[in-house]
């Protein structure tokens, strides 16, 4: 007992000096922010105007690439990614770059050779990145270790993004122990995020205080609005010590995006967390971004106000706007409540994967599938017979029978190792295919990422 009271005592002591300091800010605009409100098309010559004055506003660092940004510029932009960062690395000179990082997924679907996941971290390092945020889908830590060396190799920081989700398998404890196994690997902070804004301010500020009783090293809170809780979440999680928090400018902010940073500074100025930041310097940094908006309206979110049944299919608020986008293409609009309802079931059978890339486009893409047949598995995607085989990783919970029974034979069991470990390099192999299109090792891991997309991408660039 003396020694949990010392403990304690020693937390409590932490946690007011750590109440004094100033809460930091990073700014997701030109990565998260667009993408969650229009479906990351926003182009380069875009950003331009903003990208000094973000850089002297003050943030903690800034998120510009990774997620979707990177597919879709070779997809839908016609604009080579590996140049947007050059570009942005050229004009931001104080302010650390950061981008998400899906571990051996990079920035794609499925697992990567570990040679290429080597190349493709060194090559963005050089770039320009500072900060690899590194997430595994489904939290587990083997699919993220190659990354983080990599990275830590480079000499770059290695931040842990944990995917906080609501289910029966995703406890307080099973968070630190996801967080203990991100820093035996080498991370130096931990960021929770919520990528669907269904977590209580209750339960965020009950993770947020052990992981901070547990950890020494900075905690980050990243989460969206689509539930309309997040803007009491982040000043409930803030009074409760944690360090960073995400957020967007006024013209990206709230709905399917993040709190807003004029807000939150207004909000904070002159209590115990006051960012010392001033919000008018925002307002020509806002304005360029609605103009931004508008150009691109077309992509939206049609959600207005709130969905709090969030709380439920957990879908996030990027993936919703590419949903409603694609069942827009499907002439299918009216069916976007079944299918929201459907990720509920698509979700539980699947073991609860946290609805964060790429469980979210395939929760999605299966329950689209199973509303659009008229039945429940009648036609099974490719991508969830995988997930069943293990290929993508351990599922957080059991697997549901009927989705066995449909993938798995008596003598095939899913595997337990790292599925990356069964993966054949592709470094070579990604060079030689690509000789006639490549000049630069960042056009032949384009090639290798999405070898189709990207390498359309590369005839054009070079024609």
């Amino acid at each position: 007992m003396p020694t949990e009271l010392a403990a304690r005592a020693a937390f409590d002591v932490k946690r007011r000096m750590n109440m004094l300091c100033p809460v930091r800010l990073v700014s997701c605009d030109l990565r998260d922010g667009q993408q969650a409100a229009i479906a990351t098309r926003m182009t380069t010559e875009e950003m331009l105007p903003v990208l000094k004055p973000l850089d002297e506003f003050g943030f903690d660092a800034l998120e510009v690439w990774g997620g979707a940004t990177f597919d879709a510029c070779i997809r839908f932009l016609g604009e080579d990614p590996w140049e947007r960062l050059r570009i942005i690395k050229a004009h931001v000179k104080k302010t650390p770059l950061r981008m998400l990082l899906r571990g051996q997924n990079l920035l794609g679907y499925a697992p990567y050779p570990d040679d290429v996941v080597d190349h493709f971290v060194a090559a963005a390092a050089r770039d320009g990145i500072d900060i690899f945020l590194i997430f595994d889908g489904l939290n587990d830590v083997r699919n993220v270790r190659r990354a983080a060396e990599a990275a830590l190799k480079a000499g770059k920081k290695v931040e842990a993004n944990l995917q906080f989700t609501s289910s029966p398998v995703h406890t307080v404890e099973s968070f630190i122990k996801t967080a203990r196994d991100y820093l035996d690997i080498g991370a130096t902070a931990l960021h929770l995020e919520d990528m669907g804004g269904m977590k209580t301010p209750r339960e965020a500020v009950e993770t947020v205080k052990a992981l901070k009783a547990t950890f020494d090293v900075p905690v980050h809170y990243h989460a969206h609005c689509v539930g309309g809780m997040t803007d009491i979440t982040y000043w409930e999680v803030i009074r409760a010590g944690v360090d960073v928090v995400d957020v967007d400018t006024a013209a990206f902010a709230l709905g399917t995006g993040h709190p807003c940073a004029e807000s939150l500074i207004a909000v904070l100025a002159g209590t115990e967390r006051d960012t010392g930041l001033d919000y008018t310097k925002l307002a020509p940094i806002t304005a360029h971004l609605q103009k931004v908006r508008q150009a691109h309206h077309e992509y939206e979110s049609k959600l207005r106000g709130v969905d709090i049944n969030v709380v439920r299919h957990q879908i996030p608020g990027g993936m919703r706007s590419n949903l409603e986008f694609q069942l827009a293409q499907l002439n299918a609009e009216t069916h976007l409540p079944e299918v929201l309802k459907e990720v509920v079931a698509v979700r539980r059978d699947l073991g609860y994967p946290p609805l964060g890339t790429p469980f979210s486009q395939m929760c999605g893409a299966q329950a689209t599938m199973n509303v659009m047949s008229g039945g429940r598995y009648k036609v099974l995607l490719k991508e969830v017979k995988d997930y069943v085989l293990g290929k993508y990783g351990k599922a957080p919970g059991p697997v549901a029978e009927v989705l066995k029974k449909l993938v798995l034979r008596k003598e095939l069991e899913p595997l337990s190792c790292r599925p990356a470990d069964l993966i054949a390099p592709g470094w070579q192999a990604g060079v030689s295919a690509s000789r006639d299109i490549a000049k630069s090792e960042e056009d032949i891991l384009t090639y290798l990422l999405f070898p189709q997309v990207g390498g359309e991408f590369l005839k054009r660039k070079y024609a």
